[in-house]
């Protein structure tokens, strides 16, 4: 059995970004731990950038992908033509109250504030190609420029501060102006494969789509991902305000590493997106509910085993690094927003089952919830306790996990599928089992030669379980294919 189209997008785009996710690991501990003041300087920003990047958007992308489907060809085009000038019309809006913020407000309070705003226009419009890129099934190429590109210019921006006497804000233009390469690279090939163009009316489009539902829609895929970043994401804007910035790129370097779990739940939620819109416009349930169950599975998988080389490896890795003394007090934040990162990966795609459904405002109810919830327990572990960086990832891990159960149950309650089973079962108590045999294996020698046979033994222990079993059974084929080649 040859593995799939979307089973072949999904392994390249996996691989697109780990090439990404080794550049950038490689600047996390050689690179970004000489300087990080700066790297929290620039996750500021950055987060300043998520703040405005979903007013911009305003929901359009999640709308396009929602509503793709329903549409001939024709009026895909104008969609994607609409969601173009929207993005435009509200990139004005926001850089006019933007302007008004420098005008009124004293600079020495939103110093890095106002440099999130280019970076927001340039996200969006990468997100926007990205969606359509999705539809397109052509989303391989779209993230290697996505992912590469501001992998190499971040920390070329910080060679250039340390080493070549840039100052902070050239070494910040840099980063932004990447984005921006980016945007004009990925539109060129949507284009390409693509030929929207602009439209002076859009009558036609909303005859065949309900102007109102399409806009409730928006604003709810708006209000949720607004939400999601108050909820998950909050603490690159509170840990400058309680810690200063040099806490900030020390929490960032955990991120980052703890980050790097999620990539292939990233290219399996992008690329069955559209799948799930798909099926649920179609009441294909059933279908769904096969899909929920595997994908859940694979990704706990994937997560999992990746998580468990992070325990047994993560801190002898750092001790043979020049770097160690300044990444040591990134690991606690590794180990648990890296066990954050399993939690989202094992329920699989419930965020698109319930975003595609004619339930999605609960998005909205439920990360309000949890955008108050997070921001009390930062406050919370922040002001009242000395656990400075720890309570703000312990912070992160409990909202992540209510958000999932939440999301889990609702759509049970709701539609009836469930991701869980009992070869789920046996796959979480054997993998479960493997690391925590591993770990405690008493080897000696070398650092690095513990680590390689630990890694080893992980590896080889989880893929004789994918083999010799059904648990993981779309994985499985692929292996067999792959090295068959059949």
């Amino acid at each position: 059995m040859k593995p799939t189209s979307s089973a072949k997008q999904a392994i390249l785009f996996t691989g697109i970004n780990y090439l990404g996710v080794i550049i950038g690991v490689i600047s996390t501990v050689l690179i970004y731990p000489l300087d990080k003041e700066l790297l929290g300087i620039i996750r500021f920003i950055d987060a300043c950038a998520q703040i405005m990047f979903p007013i911009i958007l305003l929901g359009s992308t999640h709308a396009l992908i929602n509503f793709y489907p329903t549409l001939d060809a024709y009026l895909q085009k104008k969609l994607f033509s609409f969601s173009l000038l929207s993005l435009a019309k509200m990139s004005v809006i926001v850089g006019l109250a933007v302007w008004g913020c420098y005008v009124f407000v004293p600079k020495t309070n939103l110093e890095y504030f106002y440099l999130g705003f280019p970076l927001a226009i340039a996200m969006a419009y990468v997100d926007l190609f990205r969606r359509q890129a999705a539809n397109l099934k052509r989303l391989a190429y779209v993230t290697f420029f996505e992912k590469i590109i501001p992998k190499l210019t971040l920390p070329l921006a910080f060679v250039f501060v340390l080493f070549l006497g840039w100052n902070v804000l050239q070494g910040i233009s840099l980063y932004i102006v990447s984005y921006f390469v980016i945007v004009g690279i990925v539109g060129t090939y949507i284009y390409k494969h693509f030929s929207f163009k602009w439209h002076e009316n859009y009558t036609d489009l909303f005859s065949g789509l309900s102007k109102k539902e399409y806009y409730w829609y928006s604003f709810f895929a708006f209000a949720g991902s607004f939400g999601q970043f108050f909820a998950f994401r909050v603490d690159s804007l509170m840990i400058p305000a309680f810690l200063g910035y040099e806490q900030n790129g020390t929490f960032s370097i955990g991120v980052t590493l703890a980050s790097t779990l999620a990539i292939p739940a990233t290219g399996v939620f992008a690329l069955y997106a559209p799948v799930v819109s798909d099926l649920i416009k179609k009441s294909q349930l059933r279908e769904l509910n096969i899909k929920y169950k595997e994908v859940a599975r694979v990704l706990f998988f994937i997560g999992m085993l990746l998580y468990s080389l992070v325990i047994v490896g993560i801190e002898p890795f750092f001790k043979l690094l020049p770097t160690y003394d300044n990444l040591k007090e990134s690991l606690p934040i590794i180990y648990l927003l890296g066990f954050n990162v399993v939690i989202n990966m094992c329920t699989g795609f419930n965020n698109e089952i319930i975003s595609y459904s004619k339930y999605y405002r609960f998005n909205l109810v439920s990360i309000l919830i949890l955008m108050v919830l997070n921001i009390g327990l930062n406050l919370y572990f922040l002001q009242s306790t000395d656990l400075g960086l720890v309570g703000v990832a312990i912070a992160s891990l409990i909202s992540m996990g209510l958000f999932n159960v939440f999301k889990t149950y609702f759509i049970y309650r709701k539609l009836k599928l469930w991701p869980f089973d009992r070869q789920y079962a046996y796959l979480l108590l054997c993998m479960i089992s493997i690391v925590s045999i591993v770990y405690y294996i008493p080897l000696t020698g070398k650092g690095v030669v513990v680590l390689l046979i630990k890694s080893i033994l992980i590896v080889g222990a989880n893929l004789v379980v994918v083999l010799c079993t059904s648990w993981v059974s779309s994985l499985k084929n692929y292996l067999v294919a792959l090295f068959t080649n059949k």
